[in-house]
């Protein structure tokens, strides 16, 4: 459990620094730009992907995954500012329902009935977490919102894309990664060349550091909850659902009592419900 413990801690590490960019006045582009270059670097050092035939591999994935995860990036970035760490963390953890809903819509899998009393659950865990009125420093209205349901949608979608990648058996899952690395690299990349190409920013080396700090912890969340899934193969309910639950926990511990963020009555509720429902969901998949 120490894998998953450290996992969980690296996720919200990168939540915090999320919280922390506005106040430091962090240019969100540069940070997640170089953020995928250190996380290319210990894709190559730590996983070491092997080169193989890409005649099969599934580009239009790469691709997707390349545009999406940068840009996701920089929506994470602002709903944690706008919403706080606990909403977003929760946002994030139940996208798990959108490769569920996938895998009935387009595999025909046929979910039982606690797995569709799980998914309910977490529809209304979600409308809780929504910050319906003004609370402590998060912005009620439109955009805070859509902001959350944006994330949970993307995130969904990421996770569809990986598995598809990761069902190319041809292809290791590791150099598949080490792959959308790259282009979700040379992605930011040229968007920040453009920014400062325009005069809309400026290079800043400070910048290169908090990204690869950035990406030291974000890379870190994938490294340990791998480690995990092997360290317990027996056992991937546990992972998965420790996973996601101390997240969430750590996440709403650090949002209340360092950040001082304000949740209502609703808001906790909805903490709860995420709770519940990533308990039955797990226990229906397992």
């Amino acid at each position: 459990m120490l894998y998953v413990l450290l996992s969980v801690c690296c996720s919200v590490i990168v939540s915090v620094m999320l919280k922390l960019a506005r106040r430091y006045h962090v240019d969100m582009l540069q940070a997640i730009t170089w953020n995928y270059s250190v996380a290319i670097v210990l894709t190559w050092v730590i996983f070491r992907p092997h080169w193989v035939s890409l005649q099969a591999a599934p580009f239009a994935n790469y691709a997707a995954l390349g545009i999406l995860l940068p840009s996701l990036f920089v929506i994470l970035a602002r709903s944690v500012r706008l919403t706080g760490i606990v909403r977003t963390d929760i946002a994030q953890r139940l996208s798990l329902f959108i490769p569920i809903i996938a895998a009935y819509w387009i595999f025909g899998d046929q979910p039982g009935l606690l797995k569709i009393t799980g998914i309910f659950i977490g529809f209304a865990a979600i409308f809780c977490s929504i910050p319906w009125g003004k609370s402590g420093g998060s912005k009620s209205g439109f955009g805070a919102w859509l902001y959350l349901i944006i994330i949970f949608v993307g995130m969904g979608f990421i996770d569809i894309l990986f598995k598809n990648v990761a069902a190319y058996k041809t292809i290791p899952y590791t150099t598949s990664l080490f792959i959308v690395f790259i282009l979700a690299f040379i992605g930011s990349f040229i968007l920040l060349a453009i920014k400062i190409a325009s005069g809309k920013t400026k290079f800043s080396f400070p910048h290169i550091l908090i990204g690869w700090s950035l990406g030291i912890a974000n890379f870190g969340n994938i490294l340990f909850y791998i480690k995990a899934h092997r360290a317990l193969a027996k056992q991937p309910s546990t992972v998965f659902s420790a996973m996601n639950m101390g997240v969430i926990v750590l996440g709403t511990l650090i949002g209340l009592f360092v950040f001082k963020e304000k949740l209502s009555t609703l808001n906790k509720v909805g903490v709860f419900l995420a709770l519940v429902s990533i308990v039955v969901i797990t226990y229906s998949s397992y």
